[in-house]
């Protein structure tokens, strides 16, 4: 299997734990011009909307985090990492539709301001006041459904507490975590004991060096940073409306496949 990816990708993250949960060997590969949406090849040919993850097995092309996750789910039952009681089941599928969306928005929302630069000053403040609020009240949602489990997952980790990982680790790196005691704050210390996990956040901080030079390459037209769906709603909502209409001027933002 060869896994198209970014390691600081949330949603390539989520696939490399669950291949490593399984057990299944993959090679890795990051795809040539990511972030520019001008990528070629067999990964431009397998995800035309040329995100990561890709996952390519043989013949079969799979894009999109979720549908990578229920195709290693089926083709690798065993250990399951869907829960079998169909409330469970549901339970994992809304944690990860919450967590692939609203929180992933406010994460890359923060990446735009720390690394790109998209605001400073005061606006970059109250921006970053706004996501802070906005992740607790997440975190908030996240603690009610863990209840007193170990695990989002149920009695043993899966599907929900792979799908929660990366969004929380994020928060917690970058200072918005809950305070030290709390369930949440349990839980992601018995999660990082994971080796899956372990092997998959250790390959996130140490590209975070990929980050240094965000703001020129931007500012140079090298990179082209995707304002999708629920990215496009935070930053709107969110005090970065002028950061939007920007970064159209300036053609250092784009959108999704088909282009128009």
């Amino acid at each position: 299997m060869l896994l198209y990816e970014h390691p600081l990708s949330p949603y390539a993250q989520k696939v490399k734990i669950a291949l490593r949960e399984k057990g299944v060997a993959f090679d890795v590969e990051t795809p040539q011009a990511i972030g520019s949406g001008n990528s070629a090849g067999l990964f431009a040919a397998a995800s035309p909307r040329r995100e990561v993850p890709t996952l390519i097995d043989g013949d079969t092309h799979v894009f999109d985090s979720t549908i990578i996750l229920e195709y290693i789910e089926d083709k690798f039952p065993s250990p399951p990492l869907l829960p079998r009681d169909p409330a469970d089941r549901a339970n994992a599928r809304m944690i990860e539709e919450i967590c692939d969306t609203l929180y992933e928005a406010i994460n890359w929302g923060l990446t735009e301001i720390r690394w790109f630069k998209r605001a400073e000053g005061e606006q970059a403040e109250k921006m970053r006041a706004t996501a802070a609020r906005q992740t607790a009240e997440l975190q908030n949602w996240l603690t009610q459904k863990l209840g007193p489990r170990s695990w989002f997952n149920g009695d043993t980790f899966g599907w929900a507490d792979i799908a929660a990982a990366p969004y929380v680790n994020r928060s917690f790196i970058n200072g918005m975590g809950t305070a030290g005691g709390s369930p949440l704050a349990l839980w992601h210390e018995r999660l990082c004991q994971r080796p899956s996990v372990a092997a998959t956040f250790a390959e996130s901080q140490a590209a975070t060096n990929v980050l240094a030079n965000a703001a020129e390459r931007v500012a140079s037209g090298a990179m082209r940073r995707e304002y999708r769906d629920h990215r496009l709603e935070w930053m709107m909502k969110s005090g970065g409306a002028q950061i939007v209409l920007d970064g159209l001027a300036n053609n250092n933002i784009r959108f999704t496949w088909p282009l128009g």
